[in-house]
């Protein structure tokens, strides 16, 4: 019981409103920057137009039929607008499709951080079982069949033929391209006082302030990447689709899960699958507040419809889910009226900017090579 007053003592003090000085900012938020590049992936202009054909071309995937932006459109916020992403044929997905905007500047990949890049992501999606499906050898071949693709790896990376490492290299250089850094909230808080209407103003102290949400969502990014379970409930798709059944028992199975767990298990275990840990059971990592007025449903698994219904959740104190033993502490109701959770929501809606709506690159196809001499 004490060290629960003590967590409550110190969540009042986290929420207390405090009054910022005509101009003043809040300290644990800041405008985004340019993303970060790793050395060993410097960007080019050929680099990046050779990325951005293989995010849009399916030849990287096992069935010639699911590029990148098959689970990552652009006009569904580069995500899927459904609880779950889709898989390979015969298939579903079992978490929701995140969106591909500013995921450049997060130092963890994936609801459960498995990937520490996005030259590691792009591998990973290409050759999850229950998304790309695709085989490394098989992918290079086809590049290699394709004489627009032969003469750009030979520019941009200096391959006699395709190297599919380099292909994902290409993809993260194209995806480092697709940030947002110039939101109505980036504008604010470079100093344009207008920027923000009234509503949004007041949603920035309540999200400062009593509703506590900067705790976890704060930085740049407007995320502390790290791990909580919230009480999100399961996906309800799991109770009545067989398909959605068979693809989440798999991953169980694949993931390293106990007997009693593959048996009795009815909820995304989440990092556990990472750490085996029965402590992170249940537990994601923290998401973006960026370009979230695009990209419903929220949570791992979609369960939450709008940003309202977010905004509810978690004045509700969070939900109930089958790891209750590790929700997060941190979640606690928070008393707000209708009319202050109406300002939190434009608030967040202030951390989108416009629609990011490329126009489709033109796909190169397959030709035969020549046959062999004797």
């Amino acid at each position: 019981m004490k060290r629960i007053q003590t967590l409550m003592a110190g969540l009042a003090v986290i929420g207390a409103t405090t009054a910022l000085a005509e101009g003043e900012r809040p300290a644990q938020l800041a405008p985004l920057g340019p993303p970060p590049i790793p050395a060993d992936n410097p960007q080019t202009p050929e680099k990046i137009a050779l990325g951005e054909m293989l995010f849009f071309d399916p030849i990287l995937s096992g069935n010639f039929a699911m590029p990148c932006v098959s689970c990552h459109m652009p006009d569904s916020g580069w995500a899927v607008q459904e609880k779950i992403s889709f898989g390979y044929p015969g298939t579903t997905h079992w978490r929701n499709s995140q969106t591909i905007i500013n995921s450049a500047y997060y130092g963890k990949l994936f609801l459960a951080g498995s990937s520490k890049s996005l030259e590691a992501q792009a591998r990973s999606a290409a050759r999850g079982g229950v998304a790309g499906n695709g085989e490394d050898d098989m992918m290079e071949a086809r590049l290699a069949f394709v004489p627009e693709y032969r003469a750009a790896f030979a520019e941009v990376f200096g391959d006699d033929w395709p190297n599919i490492r380099h292909a994902y290299m290409a993809i993260a250089a194209y995806e480092r391209t697709l940030v947002q850094t110039d939101t109505p909230f980036d504008d604010y808080m470079r100093g344009d006082d207008s920027a923000l209407t009234d509503q949004q103003q007041r949603g920035l102290d309540i999200f400062t302030g009593r509703g506590n949400c900067v705790t976890c969502h704060n930085g740049p990014l407007l995320s502390n990447e790290a791990y909580y379970n919230i009480g999100v409930p399961p996906y309800d798709g799991w109770q009545d689709d067989p398909i959605a059944q068979i693809t989440y028992r798999f991953e169980l199975y694949a993931k390293g899960s106990t007997e009693v767990m593959y048996r009795s298990t009815k909820d995304d275990p989440g990092l556990y699958f990472r750490t085996k840990e029965s402590v992170d059971k249940g537990k994601f990592r923290v998401p973006s507040l960026r370009y979230t007025q695009y990209t419903y449903p929220y949570m791992h698994n979609g369960m939450l419809e709008t940003l309202r219904d977010v905004v509810e959740f978690y004045n509700n104190g969070g939900g109930t889910n089958e790891f209750s033993k590790t929700k997060s502490e941190l979640i606690q109701p928070l008393g707000l009226s209708e009319a202050e959770m109406d300002d939190l929501v434009a608030f967040i809606e202030s951390l989108s900017g416009e629609e990011i709506l490329p126009e489709f690159p033109d796909i190169p196809e397959m030709q035969p090579l020549p046959a062999a001499s004797n």
